[in-house]
């Protein structure tokens, strides 16, 4: 009985990801969510909706290899649908693959170059890759069409980054005062954090509170104090945060992926 479960664990999680470090980071067992939305879609197989929903479900357990095949069995069904795309695209970076998620994004917009989605991916690649110029331009242009407030602090606090990597503070200072001084935000608060960093409102050790315990949260407000250190000529405490980002266990965070990037330009 012991190995049986310790065969269906293996089966539920999958090996994702190996980081320079040699770390290797697998998915997580379903909960439901994927097996609901394999039965929706195998009720109505040419359903382009049930097919993104799969592959949203498949990436919520990190299931990121098993999406992009999902995603790209819709292309062959819609291949002019731009949110396969965005989707294909968003789980390229999850997996480092930079260059196939920029190609993906570049498609979608093609067809559509009004999804907010695939603009700020494609800003999260080129910021990875160090092209800081081209992703604050596509961060303005997602920063113009967010669906609510979270995106709209994620796109702000990316821009912001973006425009001061590329030596442009005053684009950087002007985002920021396109957005309210209070962001009411849920699952973007880490982003809302930074953004209170950057206009001077709390200090580096302020930006982590209490309830920041996730991999994820702490990946993402390392990586922003490890940057505004470094925008500040510290490159000492910079890798600190970022090797603090890295060692968080949150890897599919773009915070986690850019920290990474820090990382080999530090080396």
């Amino acid at each position: 009985m012991i190995h049986l479960v310790l065969s269906l664990l293996v089966v539920a999680q999958n090996p994702e990801y190996r980081s320079p470090a040699g770390v290797q980071y697998v998915s997580q067992p379903d909960t439901g969510a994927v097996a609901r939305a394999e039965s929706s879609l195998a009720a109505d197989p040419g359903n382009v909706d049930k097919i993104i929903a799969l592959g949203v479900a498949q990436s919520g357990i990190r299931r990121y290899r098993e999406a992009i095949q999902t995603f790209t069995k819709g292309m062959a069904i819609a291949p002019s649908n731009a949110l396969l795309y965005r989707w294909r695209g968003h789980r390229y970076v999850s997996l480092r693959l930079l260059d196939s998620a920029i190609a993906d994004f570049n498609k979608g917009n093609a067809l559509d170059s009004n999804v907010y989605g695939i603009w700020y991916h494609l800003g999260v690649a080129r910021y990875v890759r160090g092209e800081f110029a081209q992703a604050a331009a596509a961060f303005t242009r997602s920063q113009r069409i967010p669906p609510d407030t979270n995106e709209l602090a994620a796109s702000t606090d990316w821009l912001w980054m973006s425009s001061m990597r590329a030596g442009r503070p005053s684009d950087a200072k002007a985002a920021l005062a396109r957005v309210p001084d209070t962001l009411h935000v849920t699952s973007a608060a880490a982003y809302a954090q930074r953004i209170k960093l950057y206009r001077g409102e709390i200090s580096p050790e302020q930006a982590f509170t209490a309830a920041d315990t996730a991999d994820i949260a702490i990946a993402t407000l390392s990586y922003g104090v490890g940057n505004w250190y470094l925008l500040k000529g510290d490159t000492a405490r910079a890798r600190q945060y970022f090797q603090r980002s890295v060692a968080s266990g949150g890897w599919p965070a773009f915070a986690f992926i850019a920290s990474e990037a820090e990382l080999r330009r530090l080396h």
